[in-house]
């Protein structure tokens, strides 16, 4: 994995580049290069930071520059010994062993359409000198990041937004920081900042030196599901306990040490126990909290069947409890997200790669994707649930709901999920299906962003919640759990879960690798129907099965775990002065973009324990600090 960035025809290119470069080096402390072509203000400069996995040797170095093609690319490619094979067959001789050196053939020989052909998790830019085009891509699934900015016929890129941030002014856009307050990440479709733009998963970007722009799309996860329903209504059953090892097995392919994260829940699990089939001994990491957060939260004993997963398939597993200063992790954390992210869990994710790291480790394995693919989040079995309730009598049903109202969520002592998941279920259980749905997993309805907010941006919450449901009905899918299933792996999954996976990971200098999210993983997923991911309580239902003829029954159909923090245990004690500062003296607050009576109404419900609004406050405390560093001038222009 590495970190890449470019101008093309952009003024002072040289310069801007080497910035670009400097800004993203804890995506490569292994080496560092850069190429130019061009005179004047029609030069174009790639530069590139190193992670050494593949090909350790100087033939891997990038940028890679062959016969007139010159390449900047961050990614593996896990059908790079195939394609090798077939170039190979037509006459190209290559100089070393990476798949860096693949793509850059394999785009020589058949241009875009080579997209389609690379499996694997890619962001990269390649320039033809002879043409003097430069063309942007990213991977089917949107696994990689790729910022890009266009001014005039002018364009600079890179792997995170923070490096353009560092190179030119950019000002917040207030429609990207409402979209992030409602969903608690900032959608692919947006940017933080006006003017840049992220590239879209599975699409190319092609500038030409008279500044003409052409986009094109090689990877439709639409499609790609509507495909799937016509090969479930065929009969077709793809044979996913194959498919899932198969990829694995790709996954391992690297000339460094891999290692898993392993929670102990069913897909971490899963994976560990198949690499390790493949690579025996491998290592694990997996977290644990200290005991007073972990009983204040009331939180399952993950580490038990860590330790059982590991036992049994002989993996060397490091546990790793998580006790941090997030005073200090805060701001650090803020800075290498890039944008506003409102989900803990990114903190677990680069302390564990961090302890990864420290101990040789540069490449790790993820269950990240299954969830979403295969509807295992308690979000999409409450929406089934919720179209049953909806046929309770009503007057009982108030009832129900008037007596949930009154339970606490949490005491001075102790917090209470079960009730805080059940007044989470009350707030879109009478809904229509597809608003319920979307409002499951946002932070606010309408009119509590609207409360929430600076008046003046109500027009731009109506966009957001309009972008939002046309999202979810651009589909071609019968079933409601496999729409479910869509709408997650088109907004959640690149949005929130592989944006905070890359730039944790990165912050730490490692690599994630997500098995699930594998292009013929996806295929399989969506040519199962809803009856089979979703079977009585049962959610991942066909996933489990799958996992059955490995795994022992107890670990694939023991309780969900969670993958995140003890929110309430730190809010009640380490954040909950600086939650008192941001709300009395906050950037935010005094700009006017946030409400001050909004926020005080928010800490002092939760403070009551009527009500949970320990990860809407989080998401305050990223956004301020976001903001700080974002109009500070230097914030987003140095590490934190």
């Amino acid at each position: 994995m590495c970190g890449i960035a470019g101008t093309y025809l952009w003024p002072d290119g040289r310069q801007v580049t080497d910035r670009l470069t400097d800004t993203l080096a804890h995506r490569g402390p292994d080496g560092a290069g850069r190429y130019s072509h061009g005179a004047g203000d029609g030069e174009v400069h790639f530069g590139h930071r190193r992670l050494a996995i593949i090909d350790l040797s100087e033939t891997g170095a990038q940028p890679m520059v062959s016969d007139g093609l010159a390449l900047t690319y961050n990614g593996e490619l896990y059908n790079a010994p195939e394609l090798r094979g077939e170039l190979e067959a037509a006459g190209v001789r290559f100089r070393g062993t990476s798949d860096t050196e693949v793509v850059l053939e394999a785009w020589r020989r058949w241009g875009t359409d080579c997209l389609p052909r690379l499996r694997g998790m890619f962001a990269f830019g390649i320039f033809d000198e002879r043409t003097g085009e430069l063309v942007l891509v990213r991977d089917q699934l949107g696994i990689k990041p790729l910022f890009l900015l266009r001014r005039g016929a002018g364009l600079v890129f890179a792997s995170e937004l923070k490096a353009l941030a560092a190179v030119t002014s950019l000002e917040p856009d207030p429609a990207a920081l409402v979209a992030s307050l409602l969903y608690y990440w900032v959608p692919d479709s947006r940017c933080a900042f006006r003017e840049a733009e992220k590239l879209a998963p599975g699409s190319w970007l092609r500038v030409r030196p008279d500044g003409q722009v052409e986009r094109g799309q090689f990877w439709n996860l639409k499609e790609v599901a509507a495909e799937g329903q016509e090969r479930s209504l065929s009969g077709e059953v793809p044979d996913l306990a194959a498919i899932v090892e198969e990829s694995t097995k790709r996954h391992l392919l690297s000339d460094v040490p891999v290692a898993t994260f392993l929670s102990g829940g069913l897909d971490s699990s899963y994976l560990t126990a198949l690499a390790a089939r493949h690579q025996p001994g491998i290592s694990a990491y997996t977290i644990g909290f200290r005991a007073e957060d972990a009983k204040f939260e009331a939180m399952p004993d993950d580490l038990r069947y860590a330790r059982q997963v590991a036992g049994q398939f002989g993996v060397d597993l490091h546990e790793i409890e998580i006790a941090p200063d997030v005073l200090d992790l805060l701001p650090k954390m803020t800075y290498h997200l890039d944008e506003p992210i409102g989900d803990p869990a990114a903190i677990n994710t680069y302390l564990i790669c961090t302890a990864a790291r420290e101990a040789g480790v540069k490449v790790m394995l993820s269950g990240m994707g299954a969830d979403e693919l295969f509807a295992g989040y308690r979000k999409h079995l409450a929406n089934l649930i919720a179209l049953r309730y909806q046929r309770v009598p009503r007057p009982l049903r108030r009832g129900v709901h008037a007596a949930v109202d009154r339970l606490p969520v949490a005491t001075a002592r102790r917090g209470y999920r079960s009730v805080r998941f059940a007044k989470r279920f009350l707030s879109f259980a009478e809904l229509p299906e597809e608003t319920a749905f979307r409002r499951s997993y946002t932070m606010y309805d309408e009119d509590e962003l609207l409360a929430l907010i600076d008046p003046d941006l109500a027009g731009t919450v109506k966009d957001v919640l309009t972008e939002h449901a046309d999202i979810y009905q651009d589909n071609e899918l019968d079933d409601f759990v496999n729409r479910m299933c869509l709408g997650d792996s088109r907004m959640f999954l690149p949005g929130l879960n592989l944006t905070y996976t890359d730039r944790s990971s990165m912050a730490a200098s490692t690599e994630v690798r997500v098995p699930y999210v594998d292009v013929e993983v996806v295929k399989a997923a969506f040519a199962f129907p809803g009856e089979r991911k979703i079977a009585g309580r049962q959610g991942k239902a066909v996933l489990k099965e799958a996992a059955t003829s490995i795994l022992p029954k107890e670990i694939v159909y023991r309780p969900k775990g969670l993958f995140s923090a003890p929110l309430r245990a730190w809010m009640s004690r380490d954040l909950a002065p600086l939650v008192r500062e941001v709300i009395n003296d906050g950037v935010l607050v005094n700009s006017g973009f946030l409400r001050r009576d909004a926020l005080q109404k928010l800490v002092a419900a939760d403070a009551a324990g009527q009500s949970d609004y320990s990860k809407h406050l989080w998401h305050v405390l990223t956004l301020e600090y976001w903001y700080r560093g974002a109009t500070s001038g230097s914030g987003q222009s140095r590490a934190a």
